[in-house]
């Protein structure tokens, strides 16, 4: 039987040390995430990132590397992620644009402010993903090949 995860995008944007984040109403918490979302029918990877951290956050980014791709089961409820995240850079905010449903508001915070607040992420991949990004880990883009 064919099992098909979730695709999502996440982002890492990083300022002076400090990294954006979203707080969100999720399943009836409030956390903390890196914007991120699913992957809709006819987007490309890159499209979708550049859409969801416009919505969840008003910030144009551009993606400049791919950090990783992570398989992630949810041990909340029964879905899995395959979720590609993103680094780049942050070019332009728009205050007055409005957030998508459930966004609180988008927050910049340090990795100590990250790890001091582990209980309020919304899953370990945020962290993960951070250290990641830390580590240096970077991808070119082209290893992305779209095909719609």
């Amino acid at each position: 039987m064919q099992w098909k995860p979730n695709v999502t995008v996440a982002a890492i944007a990083e300022d002076y040390g400090r990294f954006l984040l979203v707080e969100e109403d999720a399943d009836n918490h409030i956390v903390f995430n890196q914007p991120a979302g699913h992957l809709e029918k006819n987007e490309s990877l890159i499209d979708a990132i550049k859409r969801e951290v416009r919505e969840e956050t008003a910030w144009v980014f551009e993606p400049e590397s791919l950090v990783g791709v992570y398989l992630y089961p949810n041990p909340r409820i029964d879905i899995v992620y395959l979720r590609f995240c993103f680094a780049g850079k942050c070019l332009q905010h728009d205050p007055a644009l409005e957030l998508d449903q459930g966004i609180i508001r988008p927050v910049w915070m340090t990795k100590t402010e990250i790890e001091k607040n582990l209980e309020r992420m919304r899953s370990t991949m945020v962290l993960t993903c951070i250290n990641d990004y830390l580590s240096g880990k970077r991808y070119p883009l082209e290893l992305l090949n779209h095909y719609l």
